[in-house]
C-alpha cells in the first residue's frame, strides 16, 4: 500500500473514535468519549496530537508528543504513543507521522525526541532504530492508582 494519499494532519475531535479503535490494536483499551476528553485536555502548546488519513478510508494512524522539562535535562520531546492500523503498518505512515513529530519539536527548541516501547514490540524497535533512534537505557515502570 502506497502512502502518497495519506494526510497528516493534527486531530480534531471527530477524529475519536479512530484514536480509541487503534488505541485497541496497541493494547490499550480506552473509549470514544474518553479520547474526545484527552484531546481536550492536550489541547495546549505542550502537546500535540497528529493523524494518519486516507481519504475515503479514514485516520489509519495517531501519534502524539509532549514537552518534557526537567531539571536533569534539556527540553525534549517524549513520544507518548504512535500507532499505525495493523492493514497499513510497513508503508511509511509510521515514518511520516515520526516525522511530524520530529519537525514539530524543533519547532518547539527541543534538542532531541524521546519514546518508550515495550519490550514485547520487537517490530517497533527495528522501526525506531531504522528511523535513528538509539536504544539508551532498560527501565521499569511503576505505577500507582489514586
Amino acid at each position: 500500500m502506497s502512502n502518497s494519499n495519506c494526510a497528516i494532519r493534527h486531530a480534531i475531535a471527530q477524529d475519536a473514535d479512530a484514536i480509541a479503535n487503534l488505541s485497541h490494536q496497541l493494547g490499550y483499551p480506552t473509549t470514544t468519549s474518553a479520547v474526545q476528553h484527552r484531546l481536550a485536555q492536550m489541547h495546549s502548546a505542550n502537546h500535540v496530537v497528529y493523524v494518519a488519513e486516507i481519504p475515503n478510508i479514514g485516520v489509519i494512524g495517531w501519534i502524539h508528543a509532549h514537552l518534557c522539562l526537567l531539571l536533569q535535562t534539556n527540553l525534549h520531546a517524549e513520544i507518548g504513543g504512535l500507532v499505525v492500523d495493523e492493514k497499513y503498518r510497513g508503508s511509511g505512515i509510521g515514518q511520516q507521522l515520526l516525522l511530524q513529530i520530529e519537525q514539530w519539536a524543533s519547532q518547539q527548541g527541543c534538542e532531541s525526541v524521546y519514546l518508550r516501547s515495550n519490550i514485547i514490540r520487537e517490530q517497533a524497535r527495528i522501526f525506531y532504530r531504522k528511523m535513528g533512534y538509539s536504544y539508551i537505557k532498560t527501565s521499569l515502570t511503576f505505577s500507582k492508582h489514586l
